[in-house]
């Protein structure tokens, strides 16, 4: 099996700029910009590239316009492996991080660039609508013991709706669900032992039961879409276990709008398979980061590099360690 893995990164990796000197090197990149815009009539790679940032980190920009700048760099890597004679990368698996993992879908051939185009900007309409008709809240929680989470959740359940949408790394968790819980979770984090807890400045309480409509949502927008079984394992974002066909990737998308991200059990699952070099296929270096932090020992390379040509990292140009 490959020692490799491909991670695509989720919301909040978006930045005004993204994937813009990629487009001007690689004739492939810009394919992909152009068939994006195409896809949802609009010109989303303009956004990408010269903002204005606030309007592009509203979620229903912010996502399409990272699955765009993801599948850039991809099929830029792609070119230039071709070009210089080399095959395909080949991994052993593909995970997404929340939205990213319609960016591994769609690297994985599981569906269409244009109908992910057109699924996660729906996916992004949805929970912007849930936000204003159902107002919820999230907080980031850094560095709390992991023995002290079950106390965390009891207390902010003690006021709501409440859980945990991601588990980032060890000792970086964030929690979602109704306002009074988190704030209430927020309060208590630093007696129970946490360095930091961050109220953060969204109305969208992501990966809990208040998505149950925008679940609804995307599970009729997806049943019009001809999904595909894997070309490459992918991983579930709740759980981490495998997803191989058709049917689980579909059933995927729905259920990840109510559970949690949880991103260690993916590196941890990628570990045990024998993957001991990530690569971060999209803008920025957020997963690379986190991944560090749950195995120092594992190798990670970010394809987003402003220095290198074309703003793309070779990873044949990265020794092992």
């Amino acid at each position: 099996m490959s020692s490799l893995a491909f991670v695509f990164p989720g919301q909040g990796s978006q930045a005004v700029g993204m994937g813009r000197a990629l487009a001007q090197a690689s004739a492939a990149a810009a394919a992909v910009f152009a068939e994006a815009d195409a896809a949802l009539g609009e010109p989303l790679s303009r956004l990408a590239w010269t903002g204005p940032a606030d309007e592009l980190d509203l979620t229903v920009n912010a996502q399409p316009a990272l699955l765009a700048a993801s599948i850039a760099f991809l099929r830029a890597l792609e070119e230039r492996r071709e070009a210089g004679g080399r095959p395909p990368l080949a991994p052993a698996f593909a995970a997404g991080h929340s939205m990213g993992q319609y960016s591994a879908l769609v690297a994985s051939g599981v569906v269409s660039l244009p109908d992910g185009m057109r699924l996660v900007r729906e996916r992004g309409r949805l929970m912007q609508a849930s936000g204003e008709g159902s107002p919820g809240a999230m907080a980031a929680i850094i560095g709390l013991p992991d023995e002290r989470l079950p106390e965390l959740i009891a207390v902010g359940a003690a006021h709501g709706t409440f859980g945990v949408a991601n588990r980032n790394s060890p000792g970086q968790v964030v929690v979602s669900g109704v306002r009074p819980a988190v704030e209430a979770a927020a309060a208590a984090a630093k007696g129970l032992g946490a360095k930091r807890a961050v109220v953060l400045p969204v109305s969208v309480a992501a990966h809990s039961p208040l998505m149950v409509e925008a679940a609804a949502g995307m599970r009729a927008a997806l049943a019009g879409v001809e999904f595909h079984a894997p070309a490459v394992p992918l991983l579930a974002n709740a759980d981490a276990r495998p997803l191989t066909t058709a049917d689980a990737c579909r059933t995927e998308l729905v259920d990840h709008l109510t559970t949690g991200v949880d991103w260690i059990a993916a590196v941890t699952a990628m570990r045990s398979a024998g993957v001991d070099r990530f690569v971060e296929v999209g803008p920025g270096r957020v997963l690379s980061g986190l991944i560090r932090r749950i195995t120092p020992e594992a190798e990670t390379i970010p394809l987003d590099d402003p220095g290198a040509p074309g703003g793309l990292t070779d990873p044949d140009a990265v020794p092992v360690a």
